[in-house]
């Protein structure tokens, strides 16, 4: 089943005034039976919605047993901390639904890619800045895994993705951009994670994942990582793509494992 579902039923926090605003989730859930939870944060330097690292991903996800979900969260010119009070507000929405929409609320996982890689990683560590008065307040809004797919990491002007800080920053961009610097933001709370990323990525550097696995690994984090030769940026899927096909595969063996503690 394939339905929509509201982020924000009322007001709009951070509501940026003439901008795109969807404002709703595309979730896939199975029928029957209690399932682990992907929620989907698409890439696209945070000025728009990449669709193929949205629906694809999510269709994967649900033919393997989870109940999936696609945060159509706020892109440029909306600013922080609208795109993160959506990304959090969704994993919060499918723990207080956990019952509802069938799913196990200690099994809900995060997937981002490029920028919503960085997205994802936000979740994964910074605090929860979703309280707006409601019932969703007092939900968790950390994931209990995150797969960060060549992600943008890292503010360091040497390796940084310039454009998704920009959009996601605005005017602040110069004044912020270390404290959405996610390798800077892992902790011992850090939720596990599995980093995919390509060698010949010509956008985000690999070494954005590599600063990543250093600060999980500081932190004792467990973390998996695929790193291949082959694969432009932005492969989503990869299917067909002899080199970097594979990571999808990888990514449920971890989730499995996971699942199973």
């Amino acid at each position: 089943m394939i339905k929509e579902i509201p982020l924000w039923e009322k007001d709009i926090p951070a509501y940026c005034e003439g901008a795109e605003c969807p404002n709703n989730v595309t979730a896939y859930i199975h029928e029957e039976g209690i399932h682990p939870a992907m929620v989907v944060y698409p890439g696209g330097a945070y000025s728009h919605r990449a669709a193929h690292e949205g629906g694809d991903v999510a269709q994967f996800y649900y033919e393997n047993g989870f109940n999936a979900f696609v945060v159509h969260y706020r892109v440029a010119p909306n600013r922080h901390p609208a795109p993160l009070m959506d990304a959090q507000r969704a994993v919060k929405l499918v723990r207080l639904h956990a019952d509802d929409w069938g799913v196990d609320p200690d099994k809900v996982f995060v997937i981002g890619f490029s920028a919503g890689g960085h997205l994802a990683g936000c979740v994964a560590t910074m605090e929860d800045i979703c309280r707006v008065g409601d019932e969703l307040d007092d939900v968790n809004a950390r994931p209990n895994g995150a797969v960060l797919c060549y992600s943008v990491i890292s503010s360091d002007p040497a390796i940084a993705h310039p454009g998704s800080f920009k959009n996601l920053l605005g005017e602040r961009a110069d004044e912020l951009r270390e404290a959405f610097s996610v390798e800077k933001n892992v902790s011992e709370d850090t939720c596990p994670c599995f980093l995919f990323h390509t060698m010949e990525d010509g956008s985000v550097p690999v070494q954005n994942s590599f600063r990543m696995l250093e600060a999980l690994q500081t932190n004792n984090i467990p973390t998996e990582a695929f790193i291949t030769q082959y694969g432009r940026h932005g492969v989503g899927l990869a299917k067909g793509m002899d080199g970097c096909e594979q990571w999808p595969a990888l990514t449920l063996d971890w989730l499995r494992r996971l699942c199973e503690k």
